[in-house]
């Protein structure tokens, strides 16, 4: 046997004596660990897949195995009040990305300049994230009313014609919803757009200096390139909120006028509890479920993908 034959062996013994040791490293944190892996399964994917079975049911006001095929999505997908919350969430959400990320990095760049009173102004931008939704949604129901709201205020200074009662009209209700939940929203981007910023490294804005280029191009160029898994993370975070959104509209509209501010939680919520028909709102939220997915997936591939292919 040659001296490289003896070499290979010694690695797989060694290979193989590793891997054992490997299994049983802290083992403390994975006992520990047993009880909630044990609670994610039942509780998440064990309902999951409960509610999934029970939507190809006919299940009523309680849950039967009566298989009906596709039946409930046939006729989810033909509901005009579906339909209508679909494009509301693809309007808020839509809006709602591209704004708070704005809004959000725009407030987090000049932080980040570290100009006087830092610490007030963030407090400041930061503060409607600690509010409730339902709390949100009432105020700005308030700060919209025509009666006494930006509407009655602007009239007071002297505009008579002037007309902004969002919230009554279903050709721009959504929007009326939308500025809400930027106001909210934005500050909890802006902290994460920050926390990005803080971590570049300072040599980095010197570089740009002494090469003379702007401040701009050295944001679009070099900082938001280098700040990409923190934009990956925010728009996780902020897309499973949009599709879940609730609140907001229960507290200004309760999905008036009309159906015109309707979205899919509220559908499923009502269905589900309202109407008494299970099998439909299980499909409604399994249509939601698979919204989710289609943002986590390609999430989990980028940041774990990319990680395993490097």
């Amino acid at each position: 046997m040659t001296l490289a034959d003896n070499a290979a062996q010694s690695r797989a013994n060694e290979h193989q004596t590793k891997r054992p040791s490997r299994l049983f490293k802290n083992m403390t944190a994975k006992v520990a660990s047993i009880p909630m892996v044990l609670t994610a399964l039942v509780v998440f994917v064990g309902c999951t897949a409960w509610t999934i079975t029970y939507s190809f049911t006919n299940s009523r006001l309680l849950p039967r195995l009566e298989f009906v095929g596709w039946d409930q999505y046939d006729r989810l997908w033909s509901t005009r009040r579906w339909l209508i919350s679909i494009e509301n969430l693809a309007i808020f959400g839509i809006c709602s990305l591209i704004l708070s990320f704005v809004i959000g990095f725009t407030l987090a760049a000049l932080l980040d300049r570290k100009i006087r009173g830092e610490a007030v102004f963030r407090t400041i931008f930061l503060y409607p994230f600690a509010l409730s939704f339902i709390v949100t949604g009432l105020v700005w129901q308030w700060i919209l009313n025509p009666d006494f709201g930006i509407q009655q205020v602007v009239r007071d200074w002297g505009w008579e014609s002037f007309v902004f009662d969002p919230l009554n009209n279903a050709d721009i209700v959504i929007f009326g919803i939308l500025i809400a939940g930027i106001w909210q929203g934005s500050g909890f981007i802006m902290v994460i757009m920050l926390a990005g910023l803080r971590g570049i490294d300072e040599d980095i804005w010197k570089a740009a200096r002494v090469d003379g280029i702007p401040t701009w191009k050295t944001y679009v160029l070099v900082i938001i390139p280098m700040m990409r898994p923190v934009f990956v993370t925010a728009l996780v975070i902020i897309t499973s909120g949009i599709i879940k959104v609730y609140d907001l509209v229960v507290a200004q509209t309760s999905g008036g006028p009309g159906i015109a501010s309707e979205v899919p939680a509220k559908y499923v919520i009502e269905k589900m509890f309202q109407s008494q028909n299970l099998a439909q709102g299980f499909a409604a939220s399994t249509m939601m479920l698979l919204s989710v997915l289609v943002v986590l997936i390609p999430w989990a591939y980028l940041e774990f993908g990319g990680k395993k292919r490097g």
